[in-house]
């Protein structure tokens, strides 16, 4: 039995969408794109709520990059519309720019500072490090007083254990800085697709040779052949658990109307406390540009059951997941199906590293069913490279 298409792709994710454009336009391949939700995109999945109002559906995605690779192959896709990620967290009822910059340690300690001093001020905050945790990472880098303050109750919300209980990954990769810039990245690149997300990645899939199938299960399909498969959902899903569930953090939205133009000062506030039950609000009309005159507020509130949208990133999860990537490597090998993406890697991608991962992904299957396709054009080789 054969089949009609060469590559079948499981979730309409971002990952799917590049590894579909690149198989159909570079190998001429046949392509089947599958997601079991009813949209394409993923959690970039964005769009006008029911007032018109345009929002994120499932969080905000701040695109940032410093890869130039990942922004000149998107670019085929999307105009951009420049876009400051301007982020406040709201702590005994003031709000303090975050991450932690000059502004937060002049508001929070009442005292002017030089970025030497308040380098020095640290100093004298930090605790030593004494072990390899996200709690041990920040208290180091800024002490207790703003670890309880920013870090604590927040980061317990979002995952659902102390910080300590958390690979140090998780908040070390949030900065602390000397100067006054508000933004919430310092990427040089920091814009939204000018139509939004799904309107970019809907263009990626507009090619005759990808058929995309909408509400469609990967078991329903799984027993067909296809040359090569990409596999974009939780990995010990598609080994039915064999060695236990993988852990992962789910969100609940509450996408909230409001009858004015703008509600909040910025597109984001944090909630670093445990009595609000929500982690942050976003409004994402700061960034859209849409001009109308209601606005729709997102509250985010994490919990541990629902779709999964981050692992928990810890010794004990990363030692499961490393039997399960075991035995994923030799099904790449001998059943052609890959891996790839935040669910699929079980690690935490932001918007353009994912985009990375799925050029990378496709660039191995094509290394290994098209050799002879190689090289490419100049500009297909520094998606690759930069």
């Amino acid at each position: 039995m054969t089949s009609l298409y060469d590559l079948l792709v499981v979730g309409a994710g971002p990952v799917g969408c590049v590894v579909a454009e690149r198989a159909a336009n570079v190998l001429n391949w046949r392509v089947k794109v599958i997601d079991r939700r009813q949209h394409i995109a993923g959690n970039c999945f964005d769009g006008p709520y029911r007032n018109g109002v345009f929002i994120h559906y499932y969080g905000p995605h701040y695109f940032r990059t410093r890869d130039r690779g990942v922004f000149r192959y998107l670019s085929q896709f999307t105009d951009w519309r420049p876009a400051s990620y301007i982020v406040r967290s709201l702590y005994k009822g003031k709000l303090y720019p975050f991450p932690i910059n000059l502004d937060t340690l002049e508001k929070f300690f009442s005292r002017k500072f030089s970025p030497s001093e308040a380098q020095s001020f640290l100093k004298e905050k930090q605790t030593p490090c004494r072990g390899s945790s996200s709690k041990d990472v920040v208290c180091a880098a800024v002490g207790e007083e703003l670890y309880d303050a920013f870090y604590r109750d927040y980061t317990h919300k979002q995952w659902g254990v102390d910080a300590s209980q958390l690979a140090p990954e998780v908040c070390g990769r949030i900065p602390v800085r000397f100067h006054r810039d508000p933004r919430y990245p310092d990427a040089p690149f920091q814009m939204m697709p000018d139509q939004g997300f799904t309107q970019m990645f809907s263009r990626m899939l507009n090619h005759p040779r990808i058929c995309v199938q909408l509400g469609v299960d990967y078991n329903s399909i799984r027993s067909q052949p296809f040359l090569v498969t990409v596999y974009t959902g939780p990995i010990d899903e598609y080994f039915d658990q064999c060695y236990g569930r993988l852990p992962y953090r789910s969100l609940q939205f509450e996408h909230v109307i409001a009858p004015r133009e703008r509600i909040q000062p910025c597109v984001q506030i944090n909630y670093p406390d445990f009595e609000t039950p929500f982690t942050r609000s976003v409004e994402i009309k700061h960034i859209s540009g849409q001009v109308h005159e209601e606005t729709v507020i997102t509250f985010e509130k994490p919990q541990s059951t629902g779709e999964p949208f981050y692992p928990v990133p810890n010794s004990s999860n990363y030692a499961l997941y490393e039997r399960y990537r075991l035995r994923a490597e030799w099904e790449t090998l001998h059943r052609r199906v890959y891996f790839c993406g935040r669910l699929a890697q079980y690690r935490y991608f932001n918007t353009d590293q994912v985009i990375r991962e799925a050029l990378t992904c496709f660039r191995n299957i094509r290394q290994r069913f098209a050799p002879h396709r190689l090289p490419l054009s100049a500009s297909e080789i520094s998606y690759e490279i930069e």
